[in-house]
């Protein structure tokens, strides 16, 4: 399948969308600072007057050896919907215990059972099977992911399922396309390189996109021959163990792939310091992987993949389209309700461009259609949950009071559930809070540079090296900046393309190991080298 842009889908998905009503007022700041206050409609009946969802919660238990069953200790949370913030459901609160339970039927189904021992072939063909289901069941999974975190129903039905889909596929593919090599050696000797599935694969993902990072986790390391125990996030619990059922019915054997819900200090470190657990894949915060590490290290030295934080360069060249490049940058920053690990939320701007795009940027943002994600033409929901909205709303108030120019929105959209209006700001320097901490909300902080030196060494100077944009319609710029800046996905007039075959991972304290493609095998496999004596070969 050829590599969509998530930014072009979206634009041609909301084109016709209806932007909100919004007033400008400027106002002078304490201190003396210039800012802008936006007043936006807050009646809308797309925010005040939810949608219902066209969709039930038919499963809320964990699912451990095939079997929906209850928390052991009889413990259930809610879930929420950030529309409004009142209860979806009630989910069972795995633990120790579960994860003890999940574990132990994964190791089983491994050791045991005909998971690992089935051919690949096989194995392709009922990861084909669930990739069937899975398109077959698009609008309820999409309704679940909308309900549970809030972002577009037409960007999780027409992107984000299809692309899921997609990777179960590639996935499917590779299982019976894994193999080792025959290695020559100095010596009358049969060197052979054998490619074994790991074991029991732990797995923690996030809440942002939570049917793609199950896509990216489970597709993987079921195509290897191994069994996974997942956790879901807590914000999010609902779409994996939907689909889990969904894989048991394409013939999975029971304990291969068990789904536990539950929260990251309990379920989440009890899963990843478990001495039975051999390999481990983390997708979150930067902080939290920090953590994750650590346990895995501390238990069995299990082997750890991290995907975590970014602070993504965005750079706008001076021969740029400057109309084009506010668009795509728009699309980089704001997708998903800026809830995207490599958001390009540090956007650079060449001097000779600076004013215009920074007021085309502007302009976009004061046209983004905020509203109820079940709503046909909207572009962008509620955040995940109240944590993320008073965080991103800190950190918007602190780059007020430390002299950015807040260009367009900077508080909250209307007066329920967890909107927060589209922020701009410019005249941004890079040691304020809003260019350094990764926001993971809807802001653009747009910055000014002269020449490629200056924003290469600005663009590498973070912690982060995820990902980076760059537009310019010079070869050679292009070429020198891809190579210089150290991300692991560089995005050239384009950005947030994620096809089944792309590697995506990152430098520095962005993680390490890869997603996607060939190189996520990696992660769930072992090699072995078998050498065996020859004796009066005719060749070597």
């Amino acid at each position: 399948m050829a590599a969509k842009k998530i930014s072009t889908v979206l634009s041609r998905s909301f084109s016709s969308a209806a932007a909100p009503p919004c007033f400008f007022s400027r106002v002078r700041g304490g201190g003396g600072q210039s800012r802008l206050i936006s007043r936006y409609n807050t009646t809308l009946a797309a925010v005040e007057d939810p949608i219902t969802p066209p969709v039930s919660v038919k499963y809320n238990q964990l699912l451990i050896n095939g079997q929906f069953v209850d928390a052991a200790s009889g413990k259930t949370f809610p879930t929420l919907d950030p529309r409004t913030g009142e209860v979806i459901a009630h989910v069972a609160e795995g633990d120790v215990e579960d994860v003890n339970r999940a574990v132990s039927a994964a190791r089983k189904a491994f050791d045991e059972g005909p998971w690992p021992r089935m051919t690949a072939y096989e194995r392709s063909r009922i990861i084909w099977r669930f990739a069937d289901l899975l398109e077959k069941h698009t609008d309820e999974i999409a309704a679940l992911e909308t309900w549970d975190n809030g972002k577009p129903y037409e960007q999780s039905a027409k992107i984000e399922i299809p692309m899921t889909v997609r990777i179960f596929r590639y996935y499917a593919g590779w299982a019976d396309k894994i193999h080792g090599l025959t290695v020559p050696a100095d010596g009358p000797y049969h060197v052979q390189t054998l490619h074994e599935p790991i074991g029991v694969a732990g797995q923690i993902i996030p809440w942002n996109f939570p049917m793609l990072m199950f896509s990216w986790k489970v597709g993987p390391a079921l195509a290897c021959g191994n069994t996974v125990v997942i956790k879901t996030a807590e914000q999010t619990p609902l779409s994996a163990v939907y689909a889990a059922k969904l894989f048991h019915e394409a013939g999975l054997p029971d304990g291969v792939l068990n789904v536990v819900s539950g929260f990251g200090p309990t379920a989440g470190a009890a899963l990843a310091s478990h001495m039975d657990v051999d390999k481990l894949a983390f997708t979150g915060s930067t902080d939290t992987g920090k953590i994750v590490l650590e346990l895995a290290s501390k238990s069995n030295l299990k082997p750890v993949t991290l995907e975590l934080g970014g602070k993504s360069p965005f750079i706008v060249c001076e021969d740029a389209d400057v109309d084009q490049a506010v668009e795509l940058s728009h699309s980089a920053v704001f997708f998903n309700q800026g809830q995207c690990c490599c958001a390009g939320s540090r956007t650079f701007v060449h001097e000779r461009v600076y004013d215009e795009f920074v007021e085309k940027a502007k302009a976009r943002a004061n046209q983004r259609a905020v509203g109820d994600p079940f709503k046909e033409g909207i572009e962008q929901g509620p955040q995940v949950d109240s944590d993320q909205f008073e965080k991103i709303l800190r950190i918007i108030r602190s780059g007020v009071e430390s002299g950015a120019n807040l260009k367009a929105g900077g508080d909250r959209f209307g007066t329920t559930g967890y909107y927060i209006q589209p922020t701009v700001f410019s005249d941004v320097q890079d040691d304020m809070l809003i260019a350094k901490e990764e926001i993971f909300g809807p802001v653009q902080s747009i910055f000014k540079f002269k020449d490629l030196d200056e924003v290469i060494q600005r663009s590498n100077n973070s912690r982060y090296g995820l990902a980076a944009g760059i537009f310019t319609h010079n070869l050679d710029t292009a070429n020198t900046l891809s190579r210089a800046l150290k991300v692991g996905t560089v995005w050239i007039n384009c950005y947030d393309v994620f096809d089944a075959a792309i590697p995506f991972g990152g430098y520095k304290m962005s993680g390490n190991g890869r997603e996607k493609g060939i190189y996520s095998l990696n992660n769930y496999l072992q090699v072995k080298a078998v050498v065996t004596s020859l004796k009066n070969p005719a060749w070597l």
